[in-house]
């Protein structure tokens, strides 16, 4: 009966099966999340306590210490529940710094929880809550970062794999699509020995660049101008043997650009074309978001913040927009403010207008039937 009344005073932001585990673990990062009572003593304490355990049917949790007083329970003088909660940001501070300090590449999140003095399941969920990736996704990052430096200070492809942690040259191929948008070795020279070729086309709004290497489009410019939509692919790929296309049938590259111009007359879905760009892992997973908007729907920048688990990042999410080296294929233009103010647009804001209006009237007319 009394247990009964209790429970319902306990809040439910954590489920009970997990609070005992972060009791049984004495996981410090819990403190000041919630409180355990022992009906037999009628005291309540951290989850970190060091005293002895009691059996978990003597013991109900309050998520507050006033809660567990009012219940009639009284705290502990060992661990002092009432005392300062603890830092959870020093915490994954003291991981960051582990992290970025750290070059082994098969470190668990076991390793990680023996190291720090919590469990590997909490110590995840706190450190994803507050980063926006896992401590596993983080150190990948920091191992790309590493290794890009390495690149770009001279040192050969070997040198800088293995300064950056990579296990094996295997290991960093494999996801050198991904993380680097190119080969590593294409990398350090800034482009050198890619072959990208490129043409400009008219388009209903204005002038359209498409590029390409032989794995995909790695750049799609809008302009009024010619000579600025080329010297932007220039500054991005200083050191590529870059080649201008002019009439003619250009193989997969004349079906992607046919594609692009599709979708920018009609409104309609244009195809899921393959990508060869180099990007951060943030900037990855913003566009990977963006590609998922249905078209003739709209996100906010706080949106897309949000669902890739950066609430506080919008301001990064609109830089990553602003970079995008793909429009159209990386839809940004479906990015607005939260206010409802179209916002900025690097193809310009009256083209953004303009697309976001015919994409509108294509999912209107294809819902009508």
């Amino acid at each position: 009966m009394v247990i009964a009344e209790m429970k319902v005073t306990t809040g439910a932001a954590i489920e009970d099966d997990e609070r005992w585990e972060a009791v049984l673990a004495r996981d410090a990062t819990y403190d000041g999340a919630f409180v355990g009572a022992v009906l037999s003593t009628k005291i309540y304490c951290r989850p970190s306590c060091p005293a002895r355990r009691p059996a978990r049917e003597r013991v109900v949790f309050f998520d507050t210490p006033d809660l567990a007083e009012a219940a009639g329970f009284r705290a502990c003088l060992r661990c002092d529940p009432r005392g300062e909660k603890p830092d959870r940001a020093r915490l994954v501070k003291e991981i960051c710094e582990f992290l970025d300090g750290e070059n082994e590449e098969r470190i668990t999140l076991a390793m990680l929880g023996s190291r720090f003095g919590v469990s590997p399941h909490h110590l995840q969920r706190t450190f994803k809550r507050a980063m926006g990736v896992s401590p596993h996704q983080y150190a990948a990052a920091r191992r790309v970062e590493r290794l890009k430096d390495g690149l770009r200070d001279g040192s050969d492809v070997t040198g800088a794999l293995y300064d950056a942690g990579y296990g094996s040259s295997s290991r960093l191929y494999e996801s050198a699509g991904t993380t680097l948008g190119m080969t590593p070795a294409a990398y350090r020279r800034c482009g050198s020995g890619m072959r990208i070729r490129y043409t400009i086309v008219d388009s209903q709004l204005g002038r359209l660049l498409v590029g390409a290497t032989e794995r995909g489009v790695c750049s799609v410019k809008m302009g009024d101008r010619d000579e600025d939509l080329e010297a932007n692919l220039l500054k991005e790929y200083p050191a590529a043997q870059i080649e201008r296309l002019s009439g003619g049938e250009h193989g997969e590259l004349s079906r992607w650009v046919e594609a692009l111009l599709q979708h920018v007359a009609t409104g309609k879905p244009s195809v899921d074309l393959p990508l060869d760009i180099r990007v951060t892992a943030f900037q990855g997973r913003v566009y990977q978001v963006l590609r998922s908007i249905a078209n003739g729907q709209t996100q906010s920048y706080a949106d897309i913040a949000k669902e890739i688990g950066r609430p506080t990042a919008v301001r990064a999410v609109a830089n990553a927009c602003a970079d995008n080296p793909v429009a159209l294929t990386v839809p940004c233009h479906r990015v607005i403010r939260s206010n409802g103010d179209i916002g900025g647009y690097g193809g310009g804001v009256e083209r953004k207008r303009k697309l976001l209006a015919s994409e509108a009237r294509a999912a209107k007319s294809k819902a009508g039937g």
